[in-house]
Order: structure tokens, then C-alpha cells, then sequence
């Protein structure tokens, strides 16, 4: 197949979980025998941590602005089979009206279902959702299931809905040596966002308060000046996904803390989630509905809705941490892995265009 997609990037992994899904099964893709080729908008902010500018395989086109582009576009897909736009691509409503003109197998993808449904409740504008809706898309894959498949059907009238959840490069991630700048009892990795602060404050700043001889290491981007550090945390600013690996080997365990937009929707595994377990190290998480068809509660993950429990579970044997760690990398490595998307992408596409040559 000759894949088109839309998206927001690829190129940089700076401050979005998007371009390290985006690699991983892009390139599975691509050794499967696709063509895929990825547009993206130059903005200023991924241009200055732009940590990939090839797509091995494949092509990246990175584009200044659309009437630029469009020639470009309408060429590619003029040739494609299936074409794609994702959730918080610049260029949403003018890449979904290309695509709809396009003789191809229509898909958007949004990989922030929760956000997108969190927004439409309390009355605001999706700027990557057009404004008809997702009826003219022949299928609507979404980052998260459960419950907000029925959203997407009910309130958009996507007419196919289907969860693609997120993924690992297990190349990328798995178990590296640690990092003596990484070091530390109890680490986070994670973008700054206002809606998880409240758990960042009860499950990591109060454990360290309370535990001052222990080391706590916090990394990401984007966090304010006036965040409420201590002197026992330490903070590592942003770090591309080839450090991600000796970041979460660094430490004793990891903390996983979901964004409350998703933790309300649930069925939404992070990244991070898979990216942590991948390489070996145990998890700490907040819990969701839907977490335990993931990673089984206490055998694969250790969950935490408070202080105290964070606290307990940095007193867990090393024995036992050893063992939960090496079931969810089994875990994962079974099916949470880019290749298991990239044969489910296949499966999905196959199955709708059977529908849509039966609706014919």
C-alpha cells in the first residue's frame, strides 16, 4: 500500500508522545513492503528540537505552509491507497478535505480521543476536527477504547470506529545500563500538563517530601519556573527517545501518572506506559478503567492513588520488583509492540475497505 499521512510530527519528540508512535510504526510499516509518506508543517518550536529530519524508507516532507505544499499533495495522493490525518495536525480541516476528494481509503486517527471528547463536552472548538464532523471518513481509529469509541459514533458519526492503541520500539526500548546523571530511588518522565499536576503533587513531590534521603529525578519539558521543586528532586530537561531507556534504568522504579482527561475516559495506555516496561524497569501507576487488560494489577504493575502507596511500593522487595518488571516487558513484548500495530493497521484497513466495496 502507498500511505499518506498528515500529522502532527514526526520529526521532533519534543513536547508531544506523537513522533516516537509515529517511528516505530512507521518503520515496522515500511518493512512490511508499504510506501509511507508523512507531511508535516514547520513550526518553530518542533524546528528547534528537530531530532529526525529522514524517514528511513520512506519520505518526510516538511512543509512551510499548505498552499506551498499542495501540489506536492495532491500529486501523492492522486497515487496513495490509503491516506491519514491525525488529532493536532496544523493542517487538520484542509488535509480532511483532500483526503474526502481523494480516490483513496479515508482515515483519521486521533490519538487524543480524551482530550477531543473532554473539549466537545464543554462546548470548545477541535481545531483538527472539521467542522462536518467524521462521517466522511471511511474509518476513525482512536488511541483509546472503550466507552469513547461510542462518543466518536454518537456525537461525530464516525461510521467505522476502531482502537489502534499506542506502541514500543523494543530496538529503542529495552534494558540499558543506568546513568549516573539519571540516578535515583523513584523517577518521572513526562511533558508538563496543568490537568496532571494534581497527581504529579500526590504521588511523587509528597513521597519525596517525606522521604528526603532518597533521590527523586523528574524529566521532561515544558515545566514552569514556578514549579514547587524540593531539594531531593532533580530535574532533567527534555530528552530525546534514545535516552528514554537509561532515564527508566536509572532508577528503582518509574512512576506512570495519566492526564486526567484520559484517566476519566479510560481504556488509554500512555507510551510511557510501554516504554518503561519494554525496558525493564517496574511501574508505578495511577489507576484507569480498562489498565488491568493491559498490565494484570500487582503482578505487572503496581498501582498508587496516594502518598502511602507510592511510600509501599518503594518498600517492595527487589526480588519482587525483578519479577514485576520482567512480566510487563513479557507482557508487552507480546502484544504492545510497534509490529503488533503496524499487522493490526493491515487487519483494520483490509476489513474496511471489505465494507466499503460491500456498501458500495
Amino acid at each position: 500500500m502507498k500511505i499518506v499521512i498528515f500529522g502532527l510530527t514526526i520529526s521532533s519528540s519534543w513536547g508531544n508522545g506523537h513522533a516516537t508512535i509515529w517511528r516505530g510504526l512507521i518503520r515496522e510499516l515500511i518493512s512490511r513492503g508499504h510506501n509511507v509518506i508523512f507531511f508535516e508543517r514547520d513550526v518553530p518550536y518542533y524546528a528547534a528540537y528537530r531530532d529526525l529530519r529522514h524517514l528511513p524508507g520512506g519520505s518526510l516532507y516538511i512543509y512551510k505552509d499548505w498552499l506551498e505544499a499542495r501540489p506536492k499533495i495532491e500529486r501523492e495522493l492522486a497515487e496513495a491507497d490509503v491516506a491519514l490525518v491525525s488529532s493536532y495536525c496544523p493542517d487538520a480541516i484542509l488535509a480532511s478535505e483532500a483526503i474526502w476528494s481523494a480516490d483513496v481509503l479515508r482515515i483519521f486517527y486521533d490519538l487524543d480521543t480524551p482530550v477531543t471528547i473532554s473539549r466537545l463536552r464543554r462546548g470548545e472548538t477541535v481545531p483538527y476536527v472539521h467542522p462536518a464532523g467524521l462521517g466522511n471518513f471511511d474509518l476513525v481509529l482512536s488511541f483509546t477504547g472503550g466507552g469513547a469509541l461510542d462518543y466518536l459514533r454518537g456525537e461525530l458519526d464516525a461510521r467505522h470506529v476502531v482502537p489502534l492503541y499506542g506502541s514500543v520500539d523494543p530496538t529503542l526500548h529495552r534494558p540499558a545500563p543506568p546513568h549516573p546523571a539519571y540516578a535515583g530511588t523513584f523517577s518521572y518522565l513526562g511533558t508538563y500538563s496543568a490537568d496532571r499536576q494534581s497527581a504529579l503533587r500526590g504521588l511523587f513531590l509528597e513521597p519525596a517530601s517525606r522521604l528526603p534521603e532518597k533521590r527523586f529525578v523528574l524529566g521532561g519539558a515544558q515545566y514552569p519556573p514556578d514549579f514547587p521543586w524540593l531539594p531531593n528532586v532533580f530535574f532533567v530537561q527534555h530528552l530525546a527517545p534514545a535516552d528514554h531507556p537509561s532515564f527508566f534504568c536509572s532508577s528503582r522504579l518509574t512512576l506512570n501518572i495519566t492526564r486526567g482527561a484520559m484517566r476519566e475516559v479510560g481504556w488509554c495506555p500512555s507510551g510511557r506506559l510501554f516504554e518503561a516496561a519494554a525496558c525493564g524497569v517496574p511501574l508505578v501507576s495511577d489507576w484507569w478503567e480498562g489498565l488491568d487488560q493491559f498490565f494484570e494489577p500487582h503482578c505487572e504493575i503496581l498501582l498508587a492513588d496516594s502518598a502511602d502507596d507510592v511510600i509501599d511500593a518503594l518498600a517492595t522487595s527487589e526480588a519482587d520488583l525483578a519479577r514485576i518488571a520482567q512480566a510487563a516487558r513479557e507482557r508487552v513484548l507480546a502484544e504492545h509492540t510497534a509490529a503488533h500495530r503496524a499487522r493490526e493497521f493491515e487487519r483494520i484497513v483490509a476489513k474496511a475497505r471489505e465494507q466499503e466495496m460491500a456498501a458500495a
